[in-house]
């Protein structure tokens, strides 16, 4: 073969192997693999933008700085300060001071019920100096907020975030006014959230607290805790120190369950809870292989009211509760969080493990008395600050006696009325030897008494009469 026809076979098999490649590099592979993965990558981003699950993780760490969530928020906060008469040297006297953040044009202002104090002369100073006196529209001290009112027309107001969709890790801001320090603003990351601190004495208290390490001190109380969008979604409330100062731990209580509580006392003046009729406890390590559950999550039920609301959706003693309207509830804390967002007569859905299976299933919510009314449950602050609630009574209650009264619902821990051992259920018919007619008659009676107060009354079960006394 000559030299020629070597070269020739050398190119015509080049050109071959040439038309080859780019047939299969042009018609084969890379025509639908460059469409393909451009038509996944703009899906995905698409998905991503619209997913109203996970657009406010995407959006809420966006920001590299602080500014604009402070701007934000430091006009709607308030300082708050309440006085009384003192027999001292000095007829005034300070007695209680905190923060507070405006949630309407109009004036309404969310801040904790330890900072408004007795209630008396409240002052309200804004960002902008000005002072207002305020009044309480109302309280709750199961989970420690207040609802106040000042007589102002369009004020700076933050508006309410979803405290759900926090992660810890996430940025977050604490503004008040620590050490009288007027709109001070902190900056940390969400450290825990449903953390139960054990700080509310009530056999109804409701402790999810969203644990941050902002800093937060004496006066910080009452205080937003905003994400850096500059949304609302908790209210500071307590440290755990040893100094009295702040040592690095922060709580705040979720503004999804926040909302609830400000809607019924600005609707009612009343907070209406709704309740499953249960007792338990959070599951313990010791009790996983025993319940055959996959992880140490969830609350065991230990007793199951008769004819309440976890009775007739088939509930039973041992089961374990693990998730509430989707939401995994690991402790004790988080479902009661997620259950005190919800009034009697309103529906929600459980999932509870049994034997090993899961199961679902959909509970009516009902009040103290087994029914899905919106009973007015009496938390005025001279309750409060004796340790108990009341109501009025109830038809069905009036028919079986002919005397008047109002119902004791709940005591306080360690309070002047738990001190006395009534008992929640006990009916008070006489005040200091007055007859009571009602609650609205035994709050005026309790307000004008002094000194030592006698009750009388009885109980449905146990009959009576039955006598308590206390000093005011």
């Amino acid at each position: 073969m000559t030299m020629r026809q070597i070269f020739l076979n050398v190119a015509i098999s080049m050109l071959i192997v040439s038309v080859a490649i780019f047939a299969y590099d042009r018609y084969v592979q890379a025509h639908p693999i460059i469409v393909q993965q451009e038509e996944k990558s703009h899906s995905s981003f698409v998905d991503l933008l619209l997913d109203r699950d996970i657009e406010p993780h995407f959006r809420a760490a966006a920001p590299d700085n602080f500014i604009s969530a402070a701007n934000k928020s430091r006009p709607a906060v308030v300082y708050i300060r309440t006085k009384a008469e003192e027999e001292s040297w000095r007829s005034q006297q300070e007695r209680s001071a905190g923060s507070g953040v405006i949630i309407s044009p109009d004036g309404f202002i969310v801040t904790n019920n330890h900072v408004v104090g007795d209630g008396q002369d409240l002052q309200v100073t804004l960002n902008d100096r000005r002072t207002f006196s305020a009044t309480i529209v109302g309280i709750d001290p199961n989970t420690d907020l207040a609802l106040v009112k000042i007589e102002a027309l369009n004020l700076p107001y933050l508006i309410f975030g979803n405290s759900d969709s926090l992660s810890v890790g996430e940025w977050v801001l604490a503004v008040g006014n620590p050490f009288r320090l007027q709109s001070t603003v902190t900056a940390g990351i969400v450290s825990a959230k449903g953390r139960d601190i054990d700080i509310l004495d009530s056999d109804y208290g409701i402790e999810s607290f969203i644990q941050t390490d902002a800093a937060v001190n004496p006066g910080n109380s009452g205080g937003p805790l905003v994400n850096t969008r500059g949304q609302l979604i908790g209210i500071s409330t307590a440290i755990l120190t040893y100094s009295g100062r702040y040592e690095g731990y922060s709580f705040a209580i979720p503004s999804n369950l926040a909302r609830k509580v400000i809607n019924d006392l600005k609707e009612y003046g009343t907070v209406h809870r709704g309740l499953l009729g249960i007792e338990g406890s959070s599951v313990t390590s010791e009790q996983v292989a025993e319940l055959q559950l996959k992880e140490v999550s969830g609350i065991l039920v230990t007793l199951v009211f008769a004819d309440g609301g976890a009775s007739d959706a088939g509930i039973r003693k041992g089961d374990v509760i693990i998730a509430a309207n989707g939401k995994k509830t690991s402790t004790m804390s988080e479902l009661l969080e997620q259950i005190g967002r919800f009034r009697p007569g309103d529906e929600i859905s459980l999932k509870y493990a049994r034997d090993g299976e899961e199961f679902k299933t959909k509970i009516i919510l009902r009040n103290q008395l087994n029914t899905t009314d919106l009973v007015n449950v009496r938390r005025d602050r001279i309750l409060t600050d004796l340790g108990f609630e009341i109501r009025d009574l109830i038809s069905s209650e009036k028919r079986k006696t002919e005397l008047e009264g109002v119902k004791v619902i709940s005591i306080y821990k360690a309070s002047t009325i738990s001190k006395t051992k009534m008992e929640p259920g006990y009916i008070i018919t006489r005040i200091n030897e007055k007859m009571v007619k009602s609650a609205d008659d035994f709050i005026r009676m309790l307000d004008a008494a002094d000194g030592r107060i006698f009750l009388e009354g009885y109980y449905e079960k146990h009959g009576g009469p039955w006598w308590y006394a206390f000093d005011k």
